[in-house]
């Protein structure tokens, strides 16, 4: 991808018509604001021809689908459930644990230029790449307080650790590193998609994905504003597929000393309602899909835990090399 060349004008460089908060730097660098400010110009000339910003975003990177591999039918829009009819009820609150990279605990993804992305596989600036079995993964959101519709607009912020259990930005040796996180745009039907990689499985933890929903994508940059925080779950026949995988060392074992009920995030109800429907193979990659239902009339119970601790419901310990 060619790096965009700002315009120079009578008070200094500026990219569609926007000047540079940071005169000095190029266009993709002028950070999260600069970029929230050029999406929501981009949205607003897209709505005169009656297109949604996230519908735009996941049309144009959504991966094709690979020769082989299995298909996920999409949850059902016009109704507001499921693909297979049953009703949405709301997603359970749970901590967005010790390595969020919101900025709550230290550590701030969420302002920097390039994050809101598709595909997560790669660090922003693209000087390193995580290594594991492809994962494309979509969470449907949908608006409860106002009749389980789809919930348009909403921006999602998803992460997880990589192939050996570690996060970026957290463990030791990645503190520079970005990959594994990035904020997508709702669409009309309430949809967001990541191209990814299968996360590993840590000792104490059993295998998921952390995600965070704001109202809109200006709020990302506030952790404080996120509208509902939460976690999905990976079924464990397609876990036990893919930690054969050499590139998921130690993870195989890790999954035996776990189970749905004994997690302390989803042991409640084994994550009835977190548990996403996959289908796939380690060859051709997997396809995760999840209803994610948020009630704007409830306050969320959950929160990152400060200092990098692992808090109530956060668990685990990514190995630190």
């Amino acid at each position: 991808m060619s790096i965009p060349e700002p315009t120079q004008t009578p008070d200094g460089p500026a990219y569609e018509g926007r000047l540079l908060d940071r005169a000095d730097e190029e266009v993709v660098d002028q950070g999260a604001a600069f970029d929230i400010r050029t999406l929501m110009s981009r949205r607003g000339v897209l709505g005169l021809a009656g297109i949604g910003l996230g519908a735009v975003v996941l049309a144009a990177c959504a991966p094709a689908a690979s020769a082989g591999s299995s298909s996920t039918p999409s949850p059902s829009a016009s109704s507001g459930t499921p693909a297979d009819g049953s009703s949405v009820a709301e997603i359970p609150d749970e901590t967005a644990g010790p390595y969020p990279g919101d900025g709550s605990n230290g550590p701030d993804v969420l302002e920097d230029s390039g994050i809101v992305r598709q595909d997560i596989r790669s660090s922003i600036d693209g000087a390193a790449t995580a290594d594991g079995v492809p994962l494309t993964f979509r969470l449907q959101v949908i608006d409860l307080a106002n009749g389980a519709v789809p919930f348009a607009g909403v921006a999602v912020y998803a992460w997880h650790c990589t192939a050996q259990g570690e996060y970026s930005m957290y463990s030791s040796g990645l503190e520079d590193v970005t990959y594994l996180r990035g904020v997508q745009v709702a669409d009309a039907e309430g949809t967001v998609a990541f191209t990814s990689i299968f996360p590993g499985c840590y000792s104490g933890r059993w295998p998921h994905i952390h995600f965070e929903v704001y109202p809109d994508v200006e709020s990302i940059t506030d952790s404080t504003t996120a509208i509902a925080t939460s976690q999905l779950a990976l079924p464990e026949a397609a876990c036990t597929a893919v930690y054969g995988d050499p590139a998921y060392d130690g993870s195989a074992d890790n999954l035996g000393r776990i189970t749905l009920e004994s997690d302390n995030v989803f042991g409640d109800d084994a994550g009835a309602l977190q548990v996403a429907t996959v289908a796939g193979s380690v060859s051709a990659g997997y396809t995760a899909t999840l209803v994610v239902g948020v009630d704007t009339a409830t306050v969320p119970s959950s929160s990152s835990a400060p200092g990098g601790q692992g808090g109530p419901g956060g668990g685990g310990q990514p190995p630190a090399s």
